[in-house]
């Protein structure tokens, strides 16, 4: 069932009971950019604030990191509200444990400001400035760090690994996995990416910290206000823990890791013919998902087998032989 089945009369009243406000006060309206959860502007209380609603809880729509990954954010908005300057929104109220709705929910302050990406004022000098405080934004991010590598969440979809280069290895093949269960590539096409991997493990090999790591910043996730200033990075729910140079393909992808970002992140991404097979195996990590994503969710078979086939050009670049 599709969260926009909830009828809106029952998330009224069970959020006026949540948060104590008169449900005769309470107004919705549901935003319309959302990619993977349902969220509502809501309305009527002491101050504006955001409801988002997971997806339905069935595993084979989910990649195997989405699966409850909403679970993860309250204690990452703790963490960087209390380590960083980041503008990260505050959480009010959730409930995982399905009290309220058959789904997973959450509820957190509106921060102020739109969407870059829906921005109707941002010049070359705006967005330029606007990259700068991204770039300085993710080196706080970076700089938390702890001792285990992956998604380390509580929607625990591995287990913690002692080295990126372990972890990867193991998100590499789970996210092959996923893709050939949905048909997205043969059998010989998965095995031939999980060789590619085995093929080039060793420039993995380096001491590399285990820094918190967006995986998702892009126009829709950077809000800015009306003078051009970034005011808010949202949506932490595909965040992991690793090499900061996964985040910088992500980035790269995005359209974001312009010079602006660089000269707020404070310091240059590594440019060694290691760093660029890492890149590539980085920027498969990201591009593969869509095959997934385009077949299961997006019931778009042609398109999912477009990223297939650009998947497969980039990895035919460091050797990948079919």
């Amino acid at each position: 069932m599709p969260p926009d089945e909830i009828s809106l009369d029952h998330i009224k009243h069970a959020l006026s009971s949540l948060l104590d406000i008169p449900e005769d006060s309470l107004r919705f309206n549901r935003i319309s950019t959302g990619k993977y959860n349902t969220s509502y502007f809501v309305e009527g209380g002491a101050e504006p604030l955001i409801l988002r609603i997971a997806p339905e809880d069935r595993r084979e729509f989910n990649l195997f990191y989405e699966y409850r990954m909403m679970r993860q954010e309250p204690t990452l908005h703790k963490i960087l509200r209390e380590r960083t300057k980041v503008p990260v929104p505050e959480i009010v109220a959730c409930d995982f444990a399905r009290k309220i709705f058959d789904r997973d929910f959450l509820v957190m302050k509106r921060v102020p400001g739109v969407p870059i990406s829906e921005h109707p004022g941002l010049g070359r000098r705006e967005f330029a400035r606007i990259l700068e405080e991204v770039g300085d934004s993710l080196r706080q991010v970076h700089a938390i760090q702890t001792d285990r590598y992956g998604y380390l969440g509580e929607h625990r979809p591995m287990e913690p690994q002692e080295s990126w280069t372990e972890a990867f290895i193991i998100m590499w093949n789970k996210l092959l996995d996923d893709i050939q269960g949905s048909g997205g590539y043969s059998r010989h096409e998965a095995d031939s990416m999980r060789r590619l991997l085995d093929s080039h493990i060793e420039v993995f090999n380096r001491r590399t910290p285990a820094s918190l790591l967006h995986m998702d910043v892009w126009a829709q996730n950077i809000m800015a206000d009306s003078q051009g200033r970034m005011t808010g990075l949202i949506d932490w729910d595909r965040t992991l823990w690793g090499d900061p140079e996964i985040e910088f393909a992500v980035l790269d992808y995005c359209g974001i890791s312009e010079e602006p970002f660089w000269e707020g992140y404070g310091e240059r991404r590594a440019a060694d013919s290691e760093a660029s097979i890492r890149n590539v195996f980085y920027l498969l990590y990201e591009l593969q998902k869509y095959i997934f994503i385009r077949r299961i969710r997006g019931g778009n078979p042609v398109q999912a087998d477009s990223y297939r086939r650009q998947s497969l050009e980039l990895a035919s670049r460091i050797g990948l032989k079919l």
